[in-house]
């Protein structure tokens, strides 16, 4: 099963990224980019919900054939 999990994600001063969620306890990831915080944020989201032994899955709102995505343009 699917799950979405809103992450927040901020740069730090020392130039990499750090994701944490208010809707699995524990879940803090931190990468060089967005997208390889996102990457280490999912693998470690999936472990933490496979420990509880489900009991966080139960929690979480499933995963939606639409949803809304921030997308960020440089220019």
């Amino acid at each position: 099963m699917e799950h979405m999990i809103q992450l927040h994600i901020e740069r730090l001063p020392e130039g990499v990224y750090l994701a944490t969620s208010d809707e699995i306890q524990g879940l803090v990831a931190q990468g060089r980019t967005i997208q390889e915080t996102i990457e280490i944020a999912a693998d470690v989201a999936k472990k933490l919900i496979e420990a509880q032994s489900g009991a966080a899955a139960k929690r979480l709102s499933p995963a939606c054939d639409t949803f809304d995505y921030p997308l960020i343009v440089a220019t």
